[in-house]
């Protein structure tokens, strides 16, 4: 048995294994969806499980999924995962020549593929954009393409939360574009195309649905999402416990079952305040201490190699300068990091001068206002 053979019969078994848990434990809903050929399906990213969720609708479309390099660095883990279902290695802050190559390969050999093209699961509750180069990449497999849209997904496990919600989820495929249609369009049409379906905002659905997301410890942890208090505008005072967000300051708000913050005051959901403090950031207004923009402790540095090597740099502070980060007692200016990105809450990956990073750190920290600084730096 070839190990296409063994991933297809590997799948079969393992869909009849987890729907009922997995649907029931996410309170999901999804609509099937069967397409012959091969098909690259690309949905909104939200949670860490999206390639479970999204796979519960394909129930005989057996799928590689692209996936964060990290996991391919658990061992015995990232082993037995892919043997069962040979997962295609993205890494994150680099270029992705190497996981667009594979891409290609799998569609044009008759198999499909699912690609979160946005890059990263939602902080704020709204879709991202997909990278610029997926619609000529779509254009060039000649696969059906398969737009896909999770709905409450991210009030049911929100990224920078560690307990799940009850509420309502709904997986659903939103558009099917055979190749002849993909081929007549323009590669930024067809950007535009799957930016639209996939399209998710989090705050205007629940304006119209209103469904309670049921959950203990709803704000906990909400502080790696938001770094900036609104009343004080210090960065790294927030702390969420139990439903309520607090500040030193005195701020003191409810996250609420439906999402959204009580009082409404000065913002009614995340999204906003999420806005709000990458403009404040971006303008530098808000109190520092010399020099050093922010910083956190507990950090672990380390320089990954091939065949997915770890090399430990060193553990210590990360501290943030208008020009600069500096992490266990190295440096690295912000133009000379070429590509910078997250996975899960607390890990940090970038490229510089062909080597590639990650600092992960060892308590709950926000370390999206790092990534913020470079974006910043370089126009993003």
């Amino acid at each position: 048995m070839d190990k296409y053979t063994r991933h297809k019969k590997i799948w079969g078994l393992l869909y009849g294994i987890i729907h009922a848990p997995l649907t029931r434990l996410m309170n999901m809903d999804c609509q099937l969806c069967q397409v012959d050929g091969p098909c690259i399906v690309i949905p909104n990213h939200v949670t860490a499980v999206d390639p479970l969720l999204v796979a519960m609708s394909f129930p005989k479309k057996q799928m590689y999924f692209v996936a964060s390099e990290h996991l391919f660095r658990k061992g015995l883990i990232s082993a037995l995962l892919n043997w069962l279902v040979e997962p295609i290695p993205r890494k994150k802050a680099s270029s992705g020549v190497d996981t667009v190559m594979a891409v290609l390969r799998h569609l044009r050999a008759g198999h499909s593929v699912c690609l979160f093209a946005e890059g990263e699961a939602t902080w704020n509750g709204r879709s991202g954009s997909i990278f610029p180069a997926t619609g000529k990449m779509v254009q060039r497999s000649g696969a059906t393409l398969i737009t896909y849209r999770l709905e409450g997904g991210y009030l049911t496990d929100p990224r920078w939360s560690n307990t799940l919600r009850r509420g309502r989820l709904y997986g659903h495929p939103v558009g099917i574009y055979p190749p002849e249609k993909l081929k007549a369009m323009t590669a930024k049409e067809l950007d535009e195309l799957i930016n639209g379906d996939i399209y998710e905002d989090a705050w205007e659905r629940q304006k119209k649905e209103h469904v309670p997301f049921k959950g203990r410890k709803r704000a906990e942890l909400i502080e790696a999402a938001l770094f900036m208090c609104p009343e004080c505008r210090r960065i790294g005072t927030l702390k969420g416990k139990g439903n309520r967000l607090t500040c030193s300051c005195g701020l003191n708000l409810e996250y609420t079952e439906e999402g959204f913050f009580r009082p409404a005051l000065p913002f009614e959901n995340i999204a906003q305040w999420d806005d709000w403090q990458h403009e404040q950031l971006k303008s530098g207004d808000f109190p520092r201490e010399g020099e050093v923009l922010f910083s956190d402790g507990g950090m672990k540095l380390v320089e990954i190699g091939q065949g997915h090597r770890q090399l430990k740099l060193g553990r210590g502070e990360l501290c943030q300068y208008p020009e600069k980060f500096s992490c266990a007692g190295h440096d690295f200016a912000l133009a000379e990091i070429t590509d910078m990105a997250m996975v899960q809450a607390g890990v940090l990956l970038f490229s510089r001068g062909g080597k590639y990073y990650e600092i992960r750190a060892k308590h709950p920290s926000c370390l999206r206002k790092y990534l913020a600084v470079w974006e910043n730096s370089h126009g993003i």
